[in-house]
């Protein structure tokens, strides 16, 4: 689970992300230094942390990875202003080795396929769209609730009728310098393990 911290640019303001919503549409409820936002159903769309330098320590900048100490710190935080929300994230890595174990042709598009993908604790199915994409290969899968580089969050869609689940990722979308320009996804060598986190 992903959150961004940006000192510089907007001021030490920790911003935790939970779902879109309309940003017109919004409610924002003031519990001390943290700021609930929710739409007009009661649904929490994220938190905003003000003075987070002070609540939670943040070692980088930009996109930061939530860890069980931030966990922690943000539900003492929560406690300490009467917050009672539960704060059940779910800490696993969302950038993942996958293994291809079996690819099909989409019926409904030619350049789709359907891949059942290893990614070690549960199989994902994922249509992808790259051209090199094969069965036996080792990749970097982006699964539900990752936030790539470019901001896009990753949830389960369907494509042309067909259920998917993640993403199955190339060098340019996982943001990794030198990636090459022609389409295509990241194929790993075969001593990554499958299910183990890939770090960006």
């Amino acid at each position: 689970m992903d959150m961004f911290y940006n000192p510089k640019g907007i001021g030490d303001v920790l911003i935790i992300p939970l779902e879109d919503g309309d940003r017109y549409e919004v409610n924002h409820e003031k519990y001390g230094d943290v700021t609930k936002i929710t739409d007009k159903e009661g649904k929490v769309l994220g938190y905003n942390i003000f003075n987070a330098s002070s609540h939670v320590k943040i070692n980088e900048t930009g996109k930061v990875e939530m860890k069980e100490n931030h966990l922690a710190e943000l539900k003492s935080l929560f406690q300490a202003n009467n917050l009672q929300d539960s704060l059940d994230f779910d800490l696993s890595p969302k950038f993942v080795v996958g293994y291809v174990e079996d690819k099909q042709q989409h019926e409904n598009a030619d350049k789709l396929s359907i891949c059942q993908v290893d990614v070690g604790d549960e199989k994902l199915q994922i249509v992808c769209g790259a051209p090199n994409v094969d069965k036996g290969q080792k990749v970097v899968v982006a699964r539900v609730g990752a936030t790539m580089p470019s901001g896009l969050r990753i949830k389960p869609t369907e494509l042309r009728g067909i259920k998917s689940n993640g993403m199955i990722c190339s060098q340019k979308e996982l943001g990794l310098p030198n990636a090459p320009k022609e389409k295509g996804i990241y194929v790993l060598p075969d001593e990554y393990q499958t299910g183990s986190a890939f770090p960006l």
